[in-house]
């Protein structure tokens, strides 16, 4: 039986991250964390018969830029905007060779080297972590990035103010405010732990640097957009996939007070929803993040450690908008067959569809060998699935 749709999209994502009951559930494609990889975009458009050139919207996670087409096709409620570098950042990537090895390589703002092989071209990983060796003295001197540089926000109103305007589409930021990843790819992940078990103070530190670089950028782009964005993107990777990745005693002590302060800042310049990204098990960190002041969770990792759909629900689902959660990522969607996709999509709406709260995406982005056949059935399920009586 067909359905006729009631509102808007924008209409659709504000009543359901408003715990109210939209006529359908919204759907998601084409953020930094709900994005496509390349290769699965490839086979997609292949597949529905369409000519494209493949646009590349994430250098790093190798993530396509979605078309119209495609996110009308698929009934996609949200649409992105996000702020770009600083006016006098070169950028680009360029080719290396090391160790007989040709590299693509992309240095960003903070000296962080980004690589991917030629020979696999999938992703980009660091190859160079620049404050791997550094002292606290180092930090001081080092050549930190400005946040409020008006580079970044050249042209961002009008393009947001087009987007609210002219379309009916829900307008969400892209990733911003990664207070605590940046450190560690700043310094290197095995570093970083032994770091904050050995040296807090230059790990507090390295957050006060990366916490002045959000809240400097996050004043400048609020002054431009705050008024029009719906949904603010931030977030870090607490967890993984049994549970938290550091002591939680850490994070409440050294990390959240800087969460805290970046989310209260963004709340006190804003009516937009925030929402907060961190994969993994996450469930033990719930309480903090909703302490911190956020609105939204994502990507909801069903396949993790104690992140059953139908408890994280009935646990949260009054306090917290669960934005994901749609199939199991690591295994049914890359393996399974469109039927068993199809499954796993109904079983999870129905458990985080009730009463609203509920925007639907996969679980992180759609990786690059993922069938086209199951990505239809994925937003096709969805939106047959996520009609409310």
């Amino acid at each position: 039986m067909s359905r006729k749709e009631t509102m808007t999209s924008r209409e659709r994502v504000l009543k359901a991250l408003n715990h109210e009951i939209p006529d359908r559930v919204p759907l998601d494609l084409g953020g930094n964390q709900t994005g496509i990889h390349k290769n699965a975009y490839r086979s997609l458009i292949k597949h529905l018969g369409l000519a494209e050139e493949v646009q590349i919207m994430d250098a790093v996670q190798q993530l396509a830029q979605p078309s119209e087409k495609v996110l009308e096709r698929f009934h996609v409620d949200t649409r992105y905007i996000a702020a770009g570098a600083a006016g006098d950042w070169k950028g680009g990537i360029v080719q290396a060779v090391r160790n007989g090895r040709k590299w693509h390589d992309l240095t960003d703002e903070f000296g962080i080297r980004w690589s991917m092989p030629d020979d696999q071209m999938l992703y980009m990983d660091i190859t160079l972590h620049p404050l791997a060796n550094a002292t606290l003295k180092d930090l001081k001197d080092y050549p930190w990035p400005k946040g409020d540089d008006p580079g970044r926000f050249a042209g961002l109103r009008a393009r947001a103010l087009q987007l609210r305007k002219e379309t009916p589409y829900a307008v969400i930021s892209g990733i911003s405010g990664v207070v605590y990843e940046i450190c560690w790819y700043l310094r290197g992940l095995e570093q970083w732990f032994c770091d904050l078990m050995t040296e807090p103070q230059f790990c507090e530190a390295m957050l006060d640097q990366t916490l002045k670089f959000w809240m400097d950028w996050f004043r400048a782009f609020l002054d431009e957009v705050g008024d029009v964005v719906d949904v603010i993107m931030i977030g870090d990777d607490l967890a993984g996939q049994d549970g938290p990745l550091f002591n939680p005693t850490l994070y409440r002590s050294i990390v959240k007070p800087r969460h805290k302060q970046l989310v209260q800042y963004i709340r006190s310049r804003t009516k937009a929803k925030i929402w907060y990204h961190t994969c993994g098990g996450c469930l033990e960190y719930i309480p903090d993040l909703l302490d911190n002041g956020i609105d939204i969770l994502n990507p909801v990792q069903v396949s993790a450690r104690h992140m059953e759909p139908a408890m994280l629900k009935q646990r949260f689902g009054k306090q917290l908008v669960f934005w994901g959660g749609g199939c199991d990522a690591q295994h049914i969607l890359p393996r399974g067959t469109p039927a068993q996709v199809a499954a796993n999509v109904r079983q999870n709406m129905a458990a985080l569809k009730p009463g609203g709260g509920y925007v639907f995406n996969n679980v992180h982005n759609i990786q690059g060998e993922v069938p086209a056949e199951n990505v239809l059935a994925l937003y096709d399920t969805a939106y047959e699935f996520g009609w409310y009586s």
